[in-house]
């Protein structure tokens, strides 16, 4: 089994943009939980239909079934020589059902990228402005910084060892560069 790696942060902390230059550079594959319920939903898999009618009514999909559909995806074959999880797990009851499903072959490394809350606020709003998403407004940006915190940071704690911490302010490329650095340590 390769490499096997969380990246957690604050919405808006680069997870995907740094997941996506290490899925290039080590050749493993980038796995984000909406992806995985897009791509199930597309599939029509029995997990994907089941998911469907959850986000049809505007329900979140209950852990049960996104811990199947990431186990599911961590099963095919191109994870088989390690992954990149970005977007799961969002809680402590998602990592130890994974740590449940895939046993040993959970986390490896956990990478944090630490942001500055008014600094993620401001990347935030200028992502919101870019891409036209009206429903990013700095209030709602601000209250899903507070669920990170109240729901995500309490990972850091449960990773403990596995934990490396790269500061998130910076080039992209310098990013990088730091987290391929705690990588190699």
């Amino acid at each position: 089994m390769g490499r096997r790696i969380l990246f957690l942060g604050p919405p808006g902390g680069g997870k995907g943009t740094q997941a996506k230059l290490l899925t290039k550079a080590l050749g493993i594959p980038h796995i984000s939980s909406g992806e995985m319920l897009r791509e199930a939903i597309a599939s029509e898999t029995e997990l994907g239909r089941k998911a469907s009618e959850f986000m049809a009514v505007g329900d979140l999909v209950p852990d049960d079934l996104v811990v199947a559909m990431v186990k599911e995806r961590l099963c095919r074959d191109d994870a088989l020589c390690g992954y990149i999880l970005d977007g799961f797990p969002r809680n402590v009851d998602q990592a130890e059902a994974l740590a449940n499903a895939m046993g040993s072959d959970g986390i490896e490394t956990t990478i944090v990228l630490h942001v500055d809350e008014d600094q993620t606020v401001e990347r935030l709003l200028r992502r919101a402005d870019l891409e036209g998403r009206t429903d990013d407004n700095e209030a709602t940006i601000r209250h899903r910084l507070e669920v990170f915190r109240q729901e995500t940071e309490p990972l850091i704690a449960y990773y403990g060892d596995n934990v490396r911490r790269v500061d998130g302010v910076g080039s992209i490329e310098g990013i990088f560069c730091r987290v391929v650095s705690e990588l190699a340590s």
